[in-house]
C-alpha cells in the first residue's frame, strides 16, 4: 500500500501512458511491415477516415517509421496510394470539396480554407479553387454569429472589443471588406437575428 511504500514509489510502478506514443519505444510483439500488411493498413485507414493522397502517404510513412520495413526492396507506399486513388478510395478533389464546405459552414474564410487544404496535402490550385467557391459574406456572418461578434455581440459596441473581433475574423481567413461589413452590422438578408 501507498502508506508503506510512499506515493511516489507507487506512481513509479504504473506504466507511463506516453510510452506507447514514442516511436523509439517499439513494441516487441509487432513485426516489421511487409507489402501486404502495409496495404491492409492503408485500406483500414481509408475505410475509416476521409483523406487525401498526401495524408495517406504521411500515415503510411509514420507506420513504417514506427514498425520498420521487413519486405523486399523499398516500401511500395506510392504504389499503394496510386492504386487506392485509381480505385476511387482516395480522391483529393472530393476530400477538398467536403473539407472546404465544412470549414465554410463553420464560418472560416477563403484564406483559412485554402491554408487548411494545403496542410492536408491538396495541390495549391485545387485548394484555391475550392476556397473560392464558398460564399464569403455568409461564412463571415456564420463566424460572427458563432463567436458573438459585431451585431451578435450581447455587450454592444465597444472599440477595443471591436478591434479584437476584427483581428479574430482576419485570422479566420476573412477578407477586410467582409469583416468590416459584418462588424458594422450590415448583414441584411443573411438571417440576422440581432
Amino acid at each position: 500500500m501507498w502508506q508503506e511504500r510512499g506515493v511516489n514509489e507507487m506512481a513509479s510502478d504504473r506504466p507511463d501512458p506516453r510510452d506507447r506514443q514514442r516511436p523509439d519505444r517499439q513494441r516487441p510483439d509487432r513485426p516489421p511491415l511487409d507489402a501486404a500488411a502495409l496495404r491492409d493498413l492503408a485500406l483500414r485507414y481509408v475505410g475509416r477516415y476521409a483523406t487525401s493522397e498526401a495524408k495517406l502517404r504521411r500515415y503510411l510513412g509514420r507506420k513504417l517509421f514506427e514498425r520498420g520495413w521487413g519486405g523486399e526492396g523499398t516500401a511500395p507506399v506510392d504504389t499503394i496510394v496510386a492504386r487506392l486513388a485509381d480505385l476511387g478510395y482516395v480522391d483529393d478533389r472530393v476530400f477538398a470539396e467536403a473539407r472546404g464546405r465544412g470549414l465554410t459552414s463553420r464560418g472560416f474564410g477563403a484564406r483559412r480554407v485554402s491554408a487548411d487544404l494545403g496542410a492536408a496535402g491538396i495541390a495549391r490550385d485545387l485548394a484555391a479553387e475550392v476556397a473560392a467557391t464558398g460564399d464569403a459574406l455568409a461564412a463571415a456572418v456564420a463566424f460572427a454569429r458563432r463567436r458573438r461578434f459585431g451585431p451578435f455581440d450581447p455587450q454592444g459596441p465597444d472599440p477595443d472589443r471591436r478591434r479584437k473581433q476584427f483581428a479574430a475574423m482576419m485570422r479566420a481567413g476573412h477578407g477586410v471588406a467582409e469583416t468590416r461589413r459584418v462588424l458594422a452590422g450590415d448583414v441584411t438578408g443573411e438571417g440576422d437575428d440581432g
